[in-house]
């Protein structure tokens, strides 16, 4: 799943969807390697990705169970999910969107993969359909969080903060939270939402720890 998250990455600083110029601290991709090597070190690392599944296939005793994991990647990363939301955030440009509209590309665009992570945590961990859905519920509504606090921070940070260039949303014309609902209402839509999140999580006792203290960091970052 971070093969398949940098993979995109390097595709959308590309110019041909949001033209950025850094990303964590360092020049783009495109600009150090120029735009045909960094498509296809996009392209590399996403079949990367599948092929990673493919060799630890001995680890996993059901293939009913691989069979799931490798559907739930592949629809996070495909139309249903990440690329999906990215068509309707590049469409939405410099347009005025519904909430739900906004709601849609990012839990499409950003969430989705975080929603497969947590997922397929629980396919290989054995969790039944109930446990499944649940974290699943969590997932998106993380995901959702992390979107808004990356549109918030656009607007507050700087490049020094976060590593790539800030206020680039609103130059682009981009549909962002803080763009359809205000930065004040954002930040308690995700606080809202980290909320929800830890309340969904608490089912699973103890062993929500980890994945309640990663929540509270999505919403307290700065970078």
């Amino acid at each position: 799943l971070e093969l398949i998250h940098t993979y995109s990455l390097i595709h959308d600083d590309l110019p041909a969807m949001d033209d950025d110029d850094y990303r964590r601290g360092r020049p783009t991709s495109h600009k150090v390697f120029g735009e045909a090597i960094a498509i296809l070190a996009g392209d590399a690392l996403l079949t990367l990705a599948f092929r990673l599944i493919a060799d630890n296939t001995p680890l996993v005793k059901d293939p009913a169970v691989l069979r799931d994991v490798v559907a739930e990647v592949a629809g996070a990363a495909g139309t249903f999910g990440m690329v999906g939301g990215q068509v309707v955030d590049i469409e939405s440009e410099g347009k005025t969107i519904s909430a739900q509209t906004l709601e849609y590309i990012h839990r499409h665009k950003t969430a989705a993969l975080i929603r497969a992570s947590l997922r397929v945590g629980a396919l290989l961990g054995g969790g039944d359909a109930r446990a499944i859905e649940t974290i699943s519920e969590a997932g998106s509504d993380l995901g959702l969080a992390f979107q808004i606090i990356d549109d918030i921070l656009d607007v507050e940070g700087s490049l020094a903060e976060l590593g790539k260039t800030a206020g680039s949303d609103e130059r682009k014309g981009k549909a962002t939270y803080p763009a359809v609902h205000g930065l004040e209402a954002s930040r308690r839509q995700a606080k809202l939402l980290i909320e929800r999140t830890k309340q969904r999580l608490a089912v699973f006792g103890e062993a929500s720890g980890p994945l309640c203290a990663l929540a509270d960091y999505v919403f307290e970052r700065k970078n």
